[in-house]
């Protein structure tokens, strides 16, 4: 009868969890609650690399009996059963580990957490529907690993290697047209007028994206630390919320769906993973269809990078999944966006993968 319960409660949830690359799609499967099986442990562990910036590293409340409050929704709206047990207790998967690191810039920082899925602490991030959603798709072993930090951009700070110069041209405050240099991988400062000569300063295009590489793969270095019995590893994929830090600035948002390209090809390299796919998530405030100015260029950009690698990547259109706020406000911190929006990723990847 629980079980029943908890497949009407979650598939009426789910039913409006819209995904896709170009249009939007109705998740058609429900999430059964965790066996409490270990995994097999004599497969290789199925690893994800989440990425991103405030958002992706999650700011919904866990405690509290207000509306936007994960307990809230669990106990009063009825709302992911999957994450309890009989008892209301939260439930630990078995199956599935978290791990998060975190540092600023470059080398330096490291793991903030390290242990099975589960709800702790008092945020959450879209890793909780990811993680369930993978770990129901896999017998082998599953390690769920978030490498980010807040306050950074896809065109500056996180941009992947090979990623070269741009010219650009922008209109000051003044109205008068100038032509940047938008900085390529490596390079500093962020711009510079075309014609002069740059001054760097004290940060560098992709410093971000090189220091959340170097924490990812110390992690898998010491996989047997994170993941206990684990024999080797295969990265199969790679999850991306972003673009809040992008849309102040006309010159990276045009270039979204192109710096996009250049990180996917830039992962598959760094982590020997020719065929891993990548779901990436749109801003949640951003409405496609009424969409202006730079957030309009970003939203643009996700769906035609994953219309260009049909097959290779997906987007989630989180609009309709948002539960009110916006990116810069981390969406209030209501559980229920983060939820959402984990799952909705979540079911993407497990379609990619099938298909």
């Amino acid at each position: 009868m629980k079980q029943l319960m908890k497949m009407t409660k979650t598939s009426s949830l789910l039913a409006t969890l819209c995904f896709g690359m170009s249009h939007l799609a109705t998740a058609q499967d429900t999430l059964p609650d965790p066996d409490g099986k270990p995994a097999d442990m004599s497969k290789p562990v199925k690893v994800y690399i989440l990425m991103g910036q405030s958002n992706m590293l999650g700011f919904g409340k866990v405690a509290g009996d207000k509306d936007g409050t994960l307990e809230n929704a669990v106990k009063k709206e009825n709302l992911y059963p999957f994450l309890t047990d009989d008892q209301g207790n939260w439930i630990e998967r078995q199956d599935v580990r978290n791990v998060f690191t975190m540092g600023s810039g470059g080398p330096g920082g490291g793991v903030k957490k390290s242990g099975w899925l589960n709800i702790s602490g008092g945020k959450i991030g879209p890793e909780i529907g990811i993680g369930h959603h993978m770990g129901n798709l896999h017998s082998e072993p599953v390690l769920i690993l978030k490498s980010c930090i807040g306050n950074r951009s896809l065109g500056w700070d996180i941009l992947a290697p090979g990623s070269p110069s741009y010219e650009y041209e922008e209109t000051d405050k003044k109205g008068n047209k100038k032509t940047m240099i938008y900085a390529g991988y490596g390079e500093s400062p962020l711009k510079w007028e075309k014609g002069t000569e740059p001054k760097p300063i004290g940060w560098k295009a992709g410093v971000q994206y090189d220091g959340d590489i170097d924490r990812a793969k110390k992690v898998l270095a010491d996989l047997e630390k994170h993941y206990p019995g684990g024999k080797g590893y295969e990265v199969a994929g790679f999850f991306w919320w972003q673009g809040d830090k992008d849309r102040y600035n006309e010159g990276h948002a045009a270039m979204y769906e192109k710096n996009l390209g250049s990180l996917l090809k830039a992962l598959r390299k760094e982590f020997n993973a020719p065929k891993a796919k990548m779901v990436v998530a749109t801003l949640g405030q951003t409405d496609k269809d009424n969409a202006k100015g730079n957030e309009k260029l970003i939203i643009d950009g996700m769906f035609a990078f994953a219309a260009a690698h049909k097959g290779e990547a997906a987007t989630v259109y989180t609009h309709p999944l948002s539960q009110g706020g916006a990116s810069n406000s981390h969406y209030g911190g209501n559980a229920k966006t983060y939820m959402n929006v984990g799952l909705a990723m979540g079911q993407a990847m497990v379609d990619l993968l099938k298909n």
